[in-house]
């Protein structure tokens, strides 16, 4: 890792850390006010200046219940490569219904940063039950992990 990415890292888990306690909010974009969890990631690193703010269209609340279009991913994949091991300020994503549909930054893996509904901004777990385990039928939730550091060969 090179020393503008160790920089540029650090820069994103503190910006992400002082999105704590941000209220939940269906597509808010506002620290302290209001965000869900795809509004968080694109927040964190256009502050950081690793993506230009984006323009993200309207989404239902459930949107991925009802489609199989990876809405979401579509707009990870315009910045970011999966990879195989998760390092501070890269994004987790977990399928929830149809699609990959909530994201999470890392802070020092497993411990991540995400907006939750009815709850907002909080530190967790990435191996807690509840983002491992789908509710019905205790299956294993799909999870990747995506960088905004190209990754050497």
């Amino acid at each position: 890792m090179t020393e503008l990415e160790e920089q540029q890292r650090q820069a994103v888990v503190a910006e992400a850390r002082s999105w704590l306690g941000t209220p939940y909010h269906h597509m808010g974009r506002v620290k302290g006010a209001g965000v869900d969890c795809a509004m968080l990631p694109a927040e964190v690193y256009a502050a950081c200046g690793l993506i230009p703010e984006q323009r993200i269209d309207y989404y239902p609340m459930d949107w991925n219940l009802h489609r199989g279009s990876e809405r979401y991913l579509e707009h990870v994949l315009a910045h970011a490569q999966e990879v195989e091991e998760a390092k501070p300020g890269d994004l987790v994503l977990w399928r929830y219904g149809r699609c990959l549909a909530h994201g999470a930054i890392v802070i020092a893996w497993p411990r991540i940063l995400h907006a939750v509904v009815r709850v907002g901004v909080v530190m967790d777990d990435a191996l807690s039950p509840s983002l491992l385990r789908e509710r019905q039928g205790g299956r294993q939730r799909e999870r990747h992990i995506y960088s905004l550091w190209r990754t050497q060969p």
